[in-house]
């Protein structure tokens, strides 16, 4: 099986992700109260913050390992440049200025609703078109990662998408910048057991290594 996620337009259904989770085999696993067989229905896996949903069994079962932090805060790191790079040019040619800054104690070098406006669109427009394409941002992808849905490992609609990208960046563009990222984002270094975000657990995502 590819490693690769399927391409942007390929008319693939939901149900032809490669990265979804498949239900095991007939039988059961290992955990006899799960839907999947054997014994009486069991509660929610032990930690599961939504409740288990429709799976009682480890929800990262049958998933790649969870992303190490640091790859997490490259991949990160690459994003905001290149959107950071296209809210420059965007403010330039509709402004007439390259001013722009996410420094919300800043307020005397030009700052102005207008350029705040241009950086969360783009942001968040960015965001969510890669992570609803197939769960890679071009960060994400350059080092190996990939946004997936905790239920089920498929990659996040819209929907989820646009959620995760809104808690992120809309604060980042209008008041926290680099503090609401760092809170965001750093939470994930202590969050068990699935290193969740606070833009992860609105959007019930996980992020995973590809390789």
């Amino acid at each position: 099986m590819s490693t690769e996620p399927p391409p942007y337009g390929s008319g693939q259904s939901p149900d032809d992700d490669p990265f979804r989770k498949q239900p095991p085999p007939a039988g059961g696993g290992p955990y006899p109260g799960g839907p999947y067989g054997g014994g009486a229905p069991g509660g929610p896996y032990p930690g599961d913050p939504y409740g288990g949903g429709p799976y009682d069994t480890d929800p990262l079962a049958g998933m790649p390992p969870l992303a190490d932090g640091g790859r997490r805060v490259l991949a990160r790191v690459i994003d905001m440049v290149v959107v950071g790079i296209v809210v420059v040019l965007v403010n330039w040619a509709v402004f007439g200025s390259t001013v722009y800054s996410v420094d919300a104690d800043d307020v005397g070098n030009g700052r102005s609703l207008g350029y705040e406006l241009v950086g969360a669109v783009l942001y968040v427009a960015y965001d969510t078109f890669f992570t609803a394409r197939n769960g890679q941002t071009p960060g994400k992808r350059l080092m190996r990662l990939r946004t997936a849905n905790l239920a089920d490992g498929a990659t996040p609609s819209v929907a989820s998408a646009l959620i995760r990208a809104a808690v992120l960046w809309i604060p980042f563009a209008f008041c926290c910048a680099c503090f609401w990222t760092a809170v965001a984002g750093g939470w994930s270094f202590f969050d068990k057991p699935y290193r969740q975000g606070l833009h992860d657990k609105a959007a019930r995502t996980v992020v995973v290594s590809t390789g």
